[in-house]
Formats: structure tokens, C-alpha cells, sequence
């Protein structure tokens, strides 16, 4: 059966990777393996290569981690965080090689120097000294605006409080880019612990490193094993040019090895795994090197970062819009092992979502012992042709949520004789309803909106971190508090008092005082958590900042248009479509005049001195613009985005019903034959900004 029109699978791709990344980075969850997540990646890359005027300025190919959670204060970055491009394979990483020779062909592969790094899988951090004491820790976030986690990071025994300015001269204002992690030893030693107490058991090093950044308590973070290694200075003020320095004895290093000795002298941990080597094929033997010997290191790895060992080069190389072209991360293949399939079950989300899930003989396989294993959905059970007591074949590359790759026929362990396809429930495990597969979907849902599943997973939701936070409200709370016949939905929780949850088992007065006081702290959450921790689909902590921060009151997003929604950026025809199904529930509006009337907040705050900006003038409402080499003063993303917040279009190839195509500097030669060919008026770049003033072409 063929597939959805490029268009749409681009679309698409857009927004489950955009989902992912939200997962990944800001709700420390993901959904799927790193694998999956490339494979989206690689995918949607191809489609916008090959189909430029399918690519949007707005897609997840461009950007950078995902924009900030909202839990801590913003953190504008002096220096940008880049992401890094991956290789996967010898013939990617001897690809970028040949670009880098292309792009200067001065360079001599053979002779070129190369620092390999091992890629720490943990929380990448820039840290901020001024006058030689530390002052300030943020996350990458998408990039450009990063989360303050100064407090916590201040808890990390590696993290100097002070540089050896004595045996290393910096400047006065320092930033130091690195990576928070958790060593494999002290993970293993915390979820001991946990087990002990009764606590979470945490999936893996990076993501229990992730968690206990993202505490808003100091005091957690301390009691956790962090440890951090510099690997880059993210600039100073004022910057000599290299070598330069200050006096006799420059601060400023002119190579990456050297950039690690100096951080090294300063009092910054660094990695002893980095080397220098001469020549590609010098990279690919350490890469295999320390894929060989991944765990015989003390700290998780997933790959290794290859940078140009000259940092002169760094400069004339640059970067693109997300990446610098003079670094890769060669990744790791994901590690896989075998195991016995004992059962397969199936779960209910909040949605009433039906997903199927393995059981299984536990398994260590990418640095955790693995019981549960996702199947997706029908399809991929049925594709995979995986059975209850197979040996299967387990992948986990570090993430949270492992997968079943397939049977393993010939494994030794196999069992002779196979049993019956499983076949997918046709009632609900939790009541018994109905479970509906709708025409053209690949999901299977249960439809009956009272069951007991659904209805613990939506209160579950609305009390998670990212949305009310109401510490203390997990599942097993949840569970308790439902089967009591307490709660039914989110409205209820603002109705619970003191006596009910004392007479509960396992709940005293003290810890009914926290419960209640978490849930009363909960009510002055901003709108965005709010719409957040309602469930609504497709809206996750970016768009509801976008819906919140464009509407800035509950009342106003109740009686928006679809098209009003439309128009908030980030917001597209799907996404506009679910809120306002949403709010015309007559369900969640019962819900929704509940929740008001408990009086939590329903207004998005805007921050203190910050004005909304105003909205350009639409001067080129409707009208395509056409953006070909390098314009002084604007990336070539910078430009696409101000043509489109003037109303306009900013497509990737001229055709007849094209405005004006804008040529800057080194411009493609194809899109201006194309444009002298059908007549398209040609606007050169010192007139781009007079363009987007008058929606007029320039005088020649």
C-alpha cells in the first residue's frame, strides 16, 4: 500500500519528532529508543534534501534540544549551545571528512588533526565566572534560551567554585561549556538505595542526572552523585585572538588539545579518554576503540565526539543553523540482547489508548535490567511476529523505554514448537468495555470514557511536574484515592479536606498536611501548566506556553475561533482543531468551570518589564518571497522568519506565482536562471529590509 504524499509524511515527521523532543529534554521521558528517534530524524532530513520547498523554517531539522520547561528561570545564552550532526556508520563519518577537505581544500585529510572525545550521556551545562568565581549554571534548552539550574549545579563537588587563576590566566568574565553526568557506579549504588526505601528506581544514569537537575530543591540535588567535565570554553570578555593573551602569557589556546589542558590547569575535570589523533582513519580506531571498551569506563557513553583539533579552523568552518560543521558525534550502535518473551499485555493511557506491552525474563542490556518492552501498537505485534515464550531479541541503547526487535528462531533457547499468534484483546483489561480500531488508524482505543484506567491516568497527568506539579499525587496515590471514591477527575482534588485522607491506609495527619498543601501550592500554577496538565492532545509545554502567552487568560482560549488559534506561532490546523474540540466538550467544560470555580489561576503571567512585542505590519500578506546566498545581517532562517511575520511566504524554490526572489551574497545560480526565465522580479540584498517595509519592490 503506498505511503501518505511526501507533503504529509513531512508534516508528519514534523510534529513526532517535535513530540519526542519534549519527551527527551524537558519531561526527561522519553517514548522511544534513540534509535527510532534518529531513524524520524534521518528521514525528514532526506525528504527536506531532496524536496527543499517541502522544508519549513520552523522544523525540529533546525533546531536545538527543545525550548525551555518553564520550571526555572529563563537563561538567555552569551555564546549559542549547538547541537551536534551524528554519524552512524564509517562511510557518514569519512563522509564529513571529504566536506571538510571540500569547503578547504588547502586541507590535507591524511595530515589534519583530530580531538576524540568520549560522548557523555548526560546534561550538557555552560557555566558562567565572573572574576574568576562561579556565578551561574544553564542548561542548553533550545540553544539560544536555556533554564538557570545555578543552585543545583552549585551542589556538584566537580564544579570549581573558583578558577586557578594562578596557573591558569582567564579572562574576567568566563563561560565553560560541559556535561553533568552520573557515574555507572553511583547510579548503581542510588537505585540500591531507592530500592531500600521504597523510592523511584531510576531508568539510567542520564536520565537520573536529568531529574535531579530539574529539582527544585538544592538539597535533592546534593544527596545525588553528579559529577562534570568541561570540554569547551563558550568564550569571554574581552576574547584576544588566539594566542594573544594578556601579557607574555596568553589565556586564549589555539587547539582543542590545548583548550582541555588549560581548563585542566584551571581546576576544570576533563575527561582522561581524550586524545588527539592525526588523520581519519586514526578517528575511526578510537571511536572502535571506545565502543570496545564502553564498559570498562566508569560513566555511560553512547558515542564519540570528533572535533578539528585546530580551533582557527572552527572559525572559518562555521556552523549551520543548529550544528557546526567542524564536530560530529559518531554514535554507537544501539546494544541488543536476548531474552525470553513471557507474556504480552496490554496498557490503557489517558487517552483510552491501547498499547501493547512485553513481559519479560529480565535482561541487562544498555546499562539497565530490562522487564517491560514496548510493541507499539497491532500492526507492529503482528509485524514483528513475536509470541509468548520466544527468545527475542532486545534492543536498549540508554533510553528509557526499550523495544522488542523481533524473534530469535534460531536461538538455542528457542522453544521447538511455537505458540498461536497472540491476537489483540477485544475488551478493556480495566472495565471490560469495548476496545475500537478505528478506520485508517493504527491505534486501538477504548471507548468508554468512565474506565477506571483512563480516568487514573488523566489525574495522574494533571499532576505530574510538567503540569500542576502537585508533589506527592503519583500513581499509586491516584489509585488509592479513586478506588476510595474520592476523586473522579482533576476537579476533585481541590475538594479533598483533611478527615478523608486520614482515614486512608498508610496516610497521617502530617502527610495529609503535605498533600493538601501541595495541592492548595498547585492553584497559582500560570495558564500553560494548566493546559498542559489538562491532557489536551498535542499539547505539550511548548504550545501551551504559545496558546497561554497568546491569549494570556482561560476565558479568552475558551472562546477562541480555529482560525484565531491558527494564527499563534506554533500552532498549526491540527493542533488548533484538538484545543478547540477540547473546550466544546461538554464533559471537560463541566470539568473546566470546576476547576475556576476552585479557584485556580486561569492568566498567564508576563514577565516583569518585558512588553509584548508588537506584530509587524502584514506588508507582505499573501506574497512568496524567495531568499537566495547570504543577506548582511540576517541568517538565511532570520530572513524566511521576518518575510513570514509580514504575512508572507518564505519557500525554498521560485516558481510563476513568486513576488520577488531577494539574492544576496554567493546566491544559487538555479534559482536565479529560474527566476530570469519566468520573469520574476530580482530584489538584490540591500534592499531586503526596504522589501519588508513597504511590501514594495526597491527602486533599480
Amino acid at each position: 500500500m503506498a505511503g501518505p504524499p511526501l507533503s504529509e509524511r513531512a508534516e508528519q515527521l514534523r510534529a513526532l519528532i517535535s513530540h519526542h523532543d519534549e519527551r527527551y529534554h524537558l519531561l526527561d521521558s522519553p517514548e522511544i529508543t534513540d534509535a527510532e528517534y534518529d531513524a524520524l530524524k534521518r528521514e525528514l532530513v532526506a525528504i527536506e534534501t531532496e524536496h527543499p520547498e517541502l522544508a519549513t523554517i520552523d522544523s525540529p531539522t533546525m533546531a536545538v534540544g527543545a525550548a525551555p520547561s518553564g520550571l526555572f528561570t529563563e537563561v538567555r545564552h552569551e555564546v549559542p549551545m549547538m547541537s551536534l550532526d551524528n554519524a552512524q556508520t564509517e562511510a557518514e563519518l569519512r563522509s564529513w571528512a571529504d566536506r571538510l577537505v571540500r569547503l578547504a581544500p588547502e586541507l590535507e585529510l591524511a595530515t589534519l588533526r583530530f580531538s576524540c572525545e568520549p560522548k557523555v550521556d548526560g546534561v550538557a551545562m555552560s557555566l558562567t565566572y565572573e572574576g574568576g568565581r562561579f556565578v551561574q549554571a544553564a542548561t542548553r534548552g533550545n540553544g539560544v534560551v536555556g533554564e538557570d539550574v545555578t543552585d543545583n549545579v552549585a551542589t556538584v563537588p566537580s564544579v570549581p567554585e573558583t578558577v586557578a587563576a594562578e596557573t591558569a590566566p582567564f579572562p574576567k568574565r568566563l563561560l565553560v561549556r560541559g556535561e553533568i553526568y552520573m557515574p555507572t557506579a553511583a547510579f548503581a549504588a542510588l537505585n540500591e538505595r531507592q530500592l531500600a526505601t521504597g523510592a523511584k528506581v531510576f531508568a539510567n544514569p542520564r536520565n537520573s542526572a536529568a531529574g535531579s537537575l530539574r529539582q527544585k530543591d538544592p538539597k535533592v540535588t546534593a544527596a545525588r552523585p553528579l559529577a562534570f567535565w568541561a570540554y569547551q570554553l563558550g568564550g569571554g570578555e574581552p576574547e584576544p585572538e588566539p594566542g594573544a593573551g594578556e601579557g607574555a602569557d596568553g589565556w586564549a589556546p589555539v587547539t582543542q588539545t590545548e583548550t582541555l589542558a588549560q581548563l585542566r590547569r584551571g581546576g576544570f575535570p576533563v575527561s582522561p579518554d581524550a586524545t588527539t589523533v592525526v588523520g581519519i582513519d586514526a578517528v575511526l580506531t578510537r571511536c572502535r576503540e571506545l565502543e570496545e571498551h564502553r564498559h570498562d569506563l566508569p560513566y555511560e557513553i553512547d558515542g564519540v565526539v570528533v572535533k578539528l583539533d585546530e580551533l582557527d579552523l572552527h572559525r572559518r568552518l562555521g556552523q549551520t543553523s543548529r550544528a557546526p560543521r567542524w564536530a560530529i558525534a559518531f554514535k554507537f550502535a544501539p546494544e541488543e540482547r536476548a531474552t525470553r518473551l513471557l507474556d504480552i499485555e496490554v496498557s490503557i493511557g489517558r487517552t483510552g489508548r491501547a498499547t501493547p506491552f512485553a513481559r519479560l525474563a529480565p535482561v541487562f542490556v544498555g546499562g539497565s535490567t530490562v522487564q517491560l518492552a514496548t510493541l507499539h501498537n497491532e500492526d507492529q505485534v503482528a509485524l514483528k511476529n513475536v509470541r509468548p515464550n520466544d527468545m527475542v531479541l532486545v534492543r536498549k541503547a540508554g533510553d528509557v523505554i526499550p523495544e522488542v526487535v523481533g524473534p530469535m528462531l534460531e536461538h538455542p533457547d528457542a522453544p521447538k514448537r511455537r505458540r498461536s499468534p497472540w491476537r489483540f484483546p477485544t475488551v478493556c483489561p480495566s472495565c471490560g468495555g469495548p476496545l475500537v480500531r478505528l478506520p485508517g488508524e493504527s491505534d486501538t482505543y477504548c471507548t468508554n470514557i468512565d474506565c477506571p484506567a483512563q480516568r487514573i491516568q488523566r489525574i495522574v497527568h494533571f499532576s505530574a511536574r510538567a503540569g500542576m506539579d502537585i508533589e506527592g499525587m503519583g500513581e499509586q496515590r491516584v489509585v488509592q484515592l479513586v478506588q476510595a471514591g474520592l476523586i473522579d477527575d482533576p476537579a476533585d482534588l481541590y475538594r479533598l479536606e483533611a478527615p478523608m485522607l486520614v482515614a486512608l491506609e498508610g496516610m497521617g495527619e502530617l502527610s495529609a498536611a503535605n498533600l493538601l498543601g501541595a495541592i492548595e501550592a498547585s492553584k497559582r500554577q500560570p495558564l500553560s501548566r494548566l493546559l498542559v496538565a489538562l491532557g489536551i492532545r498535542h499539547v505539550g509545554p511548548t504550545v501551551a506556553r504559545a496558546l497561554a502567552s497568546g491569549f494570556r487568560t482561560l476565558d479568552d482560549l475558551r472562546s477562541a475561533s480555529l482560525e484565531a488559534l491558527t494564527v499563534v506561532e506554533g500552532v498549526g490546523a491540527v493542533i488548533a482543531d484538538s484545543v478547540v474540540g477540547f473546550l466544546a466538550n461538554p464533559a471537560n467544560q463541566v470539568v473546566l468551570d470546576r476547576l475556576v470555580a476552585a479557584g485556580l489561576n486561569t492568566e498567564q503571567p508576563r514577565a516583569a518589564g518585558v512588553e509584548a512585542p508588537a506584530a509587524p505590519d502584514q506588508t507582505l500578506a499573501g506574497r512568496s518571497v524567495v531568499v537566495t546566498g547570504t543577506l548582511d545581517g540576517y541568517s538565511r532562517e532570520e530572513a524566511e522568519a521576518a518575510i513570514v511575520a509580514r504575512g508572507g511566504k518564505a519557500p525554498g524554490s521560485v516558481s510563476k506565482s513568486t513576488f520577488a526572489v531577494v539574492v544576496g551574497a554567493s546566491p544559487g545560480t538555479a534559482k536565479l536562471t529560474r527566476a530570469e526565465r519566468l520573469g520574476v522580479p530580482v530584489v538584490a540584498g540591500d534592499g531586503f529590509d526596504q522589501l519588508l517595509a513597504s511590501g514594495e519592490l526597491p527602486d533599480a
